[in-house]
């Protein structure tokens, strides 16, 4: 008995215990809770904190204030539903489900989700849609980061102020998914402290995100017994394998020890909150919109994430605008093993369940027998919930306008900090030079020591898309699209001023000499041509220094430009010369009055054909004619050992060649003008930059809203009277009864019936021509969903995407054909009365029909 006694002491000291560390668990996690509210979570944002208490919200509708009868029905079944799931489930986190809204009011989470396409074609595709939403909105942290918000506001409150926290952002992403006809969910889960808290600086910045190279399949060389082999190498192979060993080893030891200081450097701060941190995203499943594999968007970043990834820790519940799904599998390895089959009653517990299933009783089986009448009433109103629908959402349309669409960030400008990266994006027209984005790249993770530095444009009458800055080199490259002033599609430079060293890269297909590049320094200037009909593609030009200035009356300005030494021009082959006659390579040695021709190589030949002139430094009193001596010109003709007898054909081709020099240096002196046009007219385009304003912008082209009132001014000067005389609707009818001062009553009664009922006929034929061209667009996409349904294993990856692209715009296009005819229908019985009402009061009928 003593024995006993004893062991049911140890017993209750050791649940004492149990107890007391529970207790100290629980004050360790308060703590550490309010220690990380306390603590400035560190999120980006140049706007100051915001006070949610402090919003109007008189101005609201009347659903943000109230439940209708169904909404309170599904708040009953809602709070039913969480008393079943914590009893069945007593270890897990309450369910969020209702929180309040902005007025106070309890919302089930899956009416505040608004299905909504929005007009721009950009919102059409997922990645818009949440580029969009993580750019437009500024990040708010959760009050306590490991319990969910009491509150979740509607998506147009969210959208006016333009900040929320990660349950906004779903819930908007959410909303623009669905109606963009995606299978998208809202997620309540659990993610690391990186992602919870939009800390992107362990992150590579997108950008700099190398794409997969498709490894090549190595050429085999080619053997040939007959070649000549080089001759033995006489160094020792041992002391050079242990030289370059040694080498090898040390360098290696070198990186290892960098990478393991990076790493420390990189290495995440252990996280005390790791796996308790509440995070909302969104979830979306493959199938609708051709959606290939299920996948997560983090709302912060709008980047996609598999559903493997290490980020996301777990699972609570999901839900969209139709019905809210909790998760019951286990989260011990993350989401890694989840599977996303809501259909699977025992993987996701479903609250709104369209089939009959049993009642799902309590456990206990004295809790079955101890049932009480109210327990079978509830019972009863449970399996009367199987049926129930979902009701439509509380929430006002949502509304993006143009404006807004295109100012995203808020104030305009947004900063994000990578690994090694910094990333701004401004709105367009923000900045007086069209800059949009700009990407800083470091060489340390402090961001102390710039590498690069790119910018992007928009606008720009110049054209200029990209340029980038190398810090280290100083060189600076410019990316124009094309329809520049001057073909320019690529300049690289270290200043704007000339002969300090210019790569300049052109469309060469809006040229007429087919010049595709440019490298020009002090010394010399390349030019590469393609598409040529005399198969030129390198022309390379040497100068000499310059001479003393010399200012003579009357001269041109280049007289103090460079001497030019060498021309040197490659040609492709031209099939139908024979190789020896077709010119490869001609060099003019303009100082030393010679010029080296050189053949294409005939076949099974590995000597070219050459030919070598010497111009005579004496000349006749003339000083045209050049007397021809054999000494005058070297030829090497491959394969003939004859040296050619007729000096005529020399003298002629060393004519051509003296021509063709004097053509060629006025072309040098014209490229060297070009340069200096090309880089006088870039250094006015930067000091003075000018922005394009589309004619259909009407807030920003000031020009044509100028035009347009002027012209409404002349008009309404010139034709007085004129406006009413055009807009006279009864003028057609009245012709009928001959423009009579006096009608009766008949008369008038007729003219109006014949008004109306001509009005009705083209209300009528316009919502007609709106409907046939509806009907023949849903022709066209269901032929188009069959031809790829029938295609679809055939087609490359290339050809499906630009399948997608058509397909999408075609359903757009029917999605604004729908709206427009909707609104035709609705708008036309308005339109007949109030013409009726116009008609009644028009002083020519208004004396018969009642109304004078």
């Amino acid at each position: 008995g003593g024995r006993m006694e004893v062991l049911e002491e140890k017993e209750e000291e050791e649940q004492r215990e149990e107890e007391l560390k529970a207790l100290e668990i629980s004050a360790k996690l308060q703590d550490l809770e309010t220690k990380v509210s306390m603590e400035q979570i560190c999120i980006p944002s140049d706007v100051p904190d915001f006070d949610w208490s402090s919003i109007d919200t008189s101005q609201l509708p009347s659903s943000y204030k109230t439940n209708s009868l169904k909404e309170k029905k599904l708040l009953h079944i809602a709070d039913h539903f969480l008393q079943q799931y914590a009893h069945l489930c007593p270890d897990r986190k309450p369910l969020f489900l209702h929180p309040v809204n902005e007025c106070g009011v309890e919302k089930f989470v899956s009416t505040t989700v608004r299905p909504t396409l929005l007009p721009y074609t950009e919102l059409y595709h997922w990645d818009g849609c949440a580029s969009f939403v993580s750019d437009y909105l500024t990040v708010e942290p959760l009050k306590s980061p490991i319990t969910p918000p009491g509150s979740l506001y509607s998506p147009t409150t969210i959208l006016k102020y333009q900040r929320g926290n990660c349950f906004d952002f779903s819930v908007l992403l959410c909303s623009m998914l669905i109606g963009a006809g995606y299978d998208a969910y809202c997620v309540h889960g659990y993610a690391t402290r990186e992602i919870c808290t939009l800390d992107e600086t362990l992150e590579l910045c997108p950008l700099l995100r190398k794409p997969q190279e498709v490894p090549k399949e190595g050429m085999k060389k080619s053997s040939n017994k007959y070649r000549v082999k080089p001759p033995p190498d006489l160094h020792s192979k041992f002391e050079l394998q242990q030289e370059a060993k040694k080498a090898a080893e040390t360098e290696a030891a070198e990186k290892d020890k960098e990478r393991e200081e990076e790493k420390e450097l990189e290495k995440p701060r252990r996280d005390p909150l790791y796996g308790l941190r509440v995070h909302a995203w969104v979830l979306v499943l493959s199938g609708k919109r051709e959606v290939p594999e299920t996948f997560f968007i983090n709302p912060f970043t709008g980047n996609s994430h598999s559903t493997m990834d290490e980020h996301f820790l777990g699972i609570e519940s999901v839900w969209n605008h139709r019905n809210y799904w909790v998760n019951m599998q286990d989260c011990w390895n993350g989401c890694k093993d989840l599977i996303f089959d809501l259909g699977d009653a025992i993987r996701w517990e479903i609250m709104l369940s369209g089939s009959n299933k049993p009642l799902q009783l309590l456990p206990d089986a004295e809790e079955e027998k101890e049932l009480s009448d109210r327990d079978i009433d509830d019972m009863q109103e449970k399996e009367e919930d199987i049926s129930f629908d979902m009701p439509p959402s509380w929430v006002a349309p949502i509304q993006i306008s143009p404006r807004e669409f295109e100012t995203r960030c808020s104030q305009g400008r947004k900063v994000i900090l990578y690994r090694k990266a910094k990333l701004e994006k401004w709105a367009p027209y923000l900045n007086g030079n069209g800059l949009v984005k700009r990407l800083t790249t470091y060489a340390d993770l402090d961001c102390t020591e710039v590498v690069e530095v790119r910018e992007w444009f928009k606008n720009r009458e110049d054209m200029l898309d990209m340029r980038e800055v190398n810090k280290q080199t100083q060189l600076t490259t410019d990316y124009f699209s094309p329809g520049h002033l001057l073909n320019l599609k690529a300049h690289t430079y270290t200043s704007l001023e000339p002969e300090t060293g210019h790569t300049m890269e052109f469309y060469n297909e809006a040229r007429v000499d087919g010049l595709q590049k440019r490298v020009e320094n002090a010394n010399e200037m390349t030019e590469y041509f393609v598409g040529r009909d005399d198969f030129l593609h390198v022309r390379h030009m040497e100068f000499g220094k310059r001479g003393k200035k010399i200012h003579l009356a009357g001269t041109r300005t280049d007289m103090n430009s460079q001497p030019i030494v060498q021309i040197k021009e490659c040609f492709h082959r031209n099939l139908e010369k024979p190789a020896d006659e077709d010119v490869a390579e001609r060099i003019f040695l303009i100082t030393e009055e010679t010029i080296h021709l050189t053949y294409h190589l005939k076949d099974k030949y590995i000597t070219a054909s050459k030919k070598d002139f010497f111009k005579a430094s004496e000349r006749d009193r003339k000083g045209n004619e050049i007397v021809m001596t054999p000494e005058m010109c070297i030829t090497y003709q491959a394969g003939s050992s004859e040296k050619e007898k007729k000096l005529l054909h020399l003298y002629k081709l060393l004519q051509e060649l003296t021509e063709e020099e004097k053509r060629l240096k006025q072309q040098v002196r014209q490229s060297e003008a070009e340069v200096l046009n090309i880089l006088k007219i870039r250094e006015n385009e930067e000091t003075a930059v000018k922005l394009s304003v589309s004619i259909y912008n009407t807030e920003r082209n000031e020009k044509r809203r100028q035009q347009n009132e002027a012209m409404k001014n002349t008009m309404e000067d010139e034709l007085p009277g004129q406006e009413e005389q055009d807009l006279d609707y009864l003028a057609p009818f009245l012709i009928r009864i001959g423009y009579r001062e006096k009608m009766t009553k008949g008369q008038a009664l007729r003219v109006r019936d014949d008004c109306l009922t001509d009005f009705k006929r083209r209300l009528i034929d316009k919502a007609n021509v709106i409907q046939a061209r509806f009907e023949k667009a849903v022709e066209e996409l269901q032929k188009k969903d069959q031809w790829f349904q029938e295609k679809k294993n055939q087609l490359s990856a290339e050809e499906e995407d630009d399948f997608l692209a058509r397909y999408s715009e075609t359903m757009f296009h029917i999605h604004i054909l729908a709206l427009r005819l909707n609104r035709e229908k609705q708008t036309a019985p308005q339109k007949y009365l109030a013409l009726e009402e116009k008609l009644r009061k028009d002083p020519r009928l208004a004396e018969h029909l009642g109304h004078a």
